[in-house]
Parts: structure tokens; sequence; C-alpha cells
């Protein structure tokens, strides 16, 4: 079984976002004159293969999962917040 996940990561409140303030500028200059902020953020959807003895708890087991996967490679727990959830499938 496969469960996607999904991680946004942000920089924490305080820290400068540069990507973001040019992003603005660049906004004004093509005359969107009425954007006041924009935030520069980064989203993986994260595909979790679960094997049958974990499937019961299978949300909790990739959130888990993902959360390790945060902390070691994808966010800098230094200037990053992030927010991970579970893809509902139709």
């Amino acid at each position: 079984m496969t469960i996607e996940v999904d991680v946004t990561i942000k920089l924490k409140h305080g820290i400068t976002d540069p990507e973001g303030e040019n992003t603005k500028k660049a906004l004004h200059l093509l005359g969107f004159k009425n954007v006041r902020g924009v935030k520069s953020m980064k989203t993986f959807r994260i595909g979790i293969a679960l094997e049958p003895e974990t499937a019961r708890d299978e949300e909790e087991t990739a959130k888990h999962e993902v959360e390790e996967m945060c902390r070691k490679l994808l966010a800098n727990p230094v200037i990053h917040d992030y927010d991970i959830q579970v893809v509902k499938s139709e």
C-alpha cells in the first residue's frame, strides 16, 4: 500500500524571505499594486510504501516517517517550519 503525504516548508516568522520580496517587487513593476506581501514556500508530495502490518495505522506511520525526513533533510530546523498533510485519495 502507498500513501501520499504533502510537506510544505516555509521560513519561520521573522526570517527574511528575499525570494518573496523580489517577487513582490516584480509584481508591483508589472502593475499589480495591491500585492502587500509574498512568501515563498516549497511543497513536496512524497509517496510512502507501507508494509501490510503497518497499514492499520497508515496515516500516523506515514506522518512519522515524513517527520523524520524533514528533520534529517527536507527542512533546516533553525530557519524553517513545516506542515505535513496526508493526501486523501478519492
